[in-house]
């Protein structure tokens, strides 16, 4: 069997199985899958960005090192159109209703393109600002400007993208974006250090190179993703005709969406302000903080990329009237996530020194960084139970579930125990919040699942072919975003 061969059994199209019919196992995997592999192209796209600008100076990388969050937390206001859209693609393909799911696809694009404009201009004026707070230096700051300025002004341009992925999950296609990444990826890659450095042609542009380059493959990547939809021979298609914004349409979108901005943001401010506890300690217990945190980013891969799998097909059940079949699905997410994550969890357990050493060569960082994943591994399993079970929230709907959820646990748990913690017993304390916090978190979502509220969501009830393109003409139930 050739490789291409291999691939192709690997990556299974949309067309090849029903989200509503049959086993759970198998389209739950190949959803998930791509998924993976897009996060993974994600993270290199950070790290190649990290790797160049650490060879061009010091300053330039502590400099990206304070834009990254930034980056995060303005994508993160703007990521829950893009939830939206893929919670009502997905309801309304799993209703077999093609030209609702066209329009929401089609609002969705519009709006969240104006949206991320609005966001881009107001980051553009007040990223100086925000980096002298997060304590940029007199040295640094200059240059984390330039970054943020450049990728504020490109925001359509990395939010569009990200939108063409949502929306294309909710159809159930993720091969096509993680292609489409894949090549967005590459093409960073390649030009970056011809604009950091100056390669070429090109001119020295240092930190607002990455920037540039960053912008340009992503908007090239939105070229490619707008080009798919409109033509819809894969995924769902979008018409130019039906992305006149439309007002009532646009309080759908935000009824759903604003829980899942709110949710993103918690997570996002959640790293920032932990970072304050920490600074508390020596750098040694910052670096290791930092180690171990990027370790979870990759070990939790598995659970963000289930957790869009299940919201997918939470979504189809549902708005193919299989509440049970969505209940199903989530629980198995549940388990096998439970299972996969303590396994890694044993595994980052017994090979934390190995693990923390290739990150760094200073011993003490290296013991502390020990210390940390043994402290935090025996509660992955908990990290995928919580997951599954909030992507079948986002799925149904239910995006203010999930969003209280996250902040309970971060704003209510982990951080008051890491500072209470952290004053009584030393940076130990931060490390057992992580633990508390993951089991805790766990415990809410499965018990906040089984009262069962979210069978009586469904945000799409639309007559088949009652939008033809004009926005109008949809007659589509309120959203329920309340438990």
């Amino acid at each position: 069997m050739s490789l291409t061969d291999r691939l192709s059994n690997l990556f299974k199209g949309r067309e090849e199985f029903d989200l509503t019919e049959g086993g759970i196992a198998r389209p739950l995997f190949y959803l998930s899958l791509p998924i993976i592999v897009t996060n993974l192209l994600q993270t290199a796209y950070n790290l190649f960005d990290t790797f160049w600008l650490g060879q061009y100076s010091t300053d330039a990388l502590a400099a990206i090192s304070f834009a990254f969050p930034m980056v995060f937390l303005l994508i993160s206001v703007g990521m829950g159109l893009s939830v939206a859209g893929s919670v009502l693609v997905a309801q309304h393909i799993g209703a077999d209703e093609e030209s609702e799911a066209e329009y929401a696809a089609s609002q969705t694009v519009a709006l969240s393109l104006l949206g991320a404009t609005l966001i881009g201009v107001v980051g553009y004026g007040f990223v100086r600002e925000l980096l002298g707070l997060l304590g940029a230096s007199r040295d640094v700051l200059p240059l984390a400007t330039d970054y943020m300025q450049v990728i504020s002004l490109g925001m359509p341009f990395m939010f569009g993208f990200f939108v063409f992925i949502a929306l294309m999950r909710g159809y159930g296609d993720t091969i096509t974006p993680m292609l489409v990444m894949f090549g967005s990826v590459l093409l960073n890659v390649v030009i970056d250090p011809f604009l950091i450095f100056g390669w070429g042609p090109f001119p020295e542009l240092g930190i607002q190179g990455a920037a540039i380059a960053t912008v340009f493959s992503r908007g090239l990547a939105l070229a490619v993703g707008l080009a798919i939809m409109f033509r819809g021979a894969r995924g769902v298609k979008i018409r130019l005709g039906q992305m006149r914004p439309d007002l009532s349409y646009a309080r759908k979108l935000v009824g759903i969406g604003v829980p899942a901005s709110v949710e993103g943001m918690g997570r996002a401010l959640s790293i920032n302000l932990l970072l304050v506890i920490v600074a508390f300690f020596p750098d040694t217990v910052v670096a290791a903080y930092g180690v171990g945190t990027r370790v979870f980013s990759v070990i939790f891969l598995p659970a963000v990329a289930v957790a869009r799998g299940v919201e997918t097909m939470t979504g189809q059940n549902v708005g193919a009237g299989k509440p049970d079949r969505a209940a199903d699905a989530a629980n198995f997410a549940a388990r096998v996530m439970f299972v996969v994550l303590g396994a890694l969890g044993v595994v980052a357990w017994l090979g934390a020194r190995p693990i923390i050493a290739v990150f760094t060569t200073d011993p003490e960082v290296v013991d502390i960084g020990v210390t940390f994943l043994r402290y935090v591994a025996p509660s992955f399993g908990f990290i995928g139970v919580m997951r599954a079970y909030n992507g079948s929230f986002r799925g149904t709907g239910k995006t203010l579930t999930a969003a209280a959820i996250v902040l309970v646990i971060y704003a209510g748990i982990r951080l008051p125990t890491a500072y209470g913690l952290s004053r009584a017993i030393g940076y130990e304390g931060i490390w057992i919040a992580f633990a508390v916090s993951n089991v805790v978190g766990a415990a809410l979502a499965y018990g906040w699942y089984r009262r069962g509220t979210w069978r009586d969501a469904g945000v799409r009830d639309a007559e088949p072919g009652a939008a033809q393109g004009v926005g109008d003409d949809l007659e589509v139930e309120e959203v329920s975003t309340d438990d």
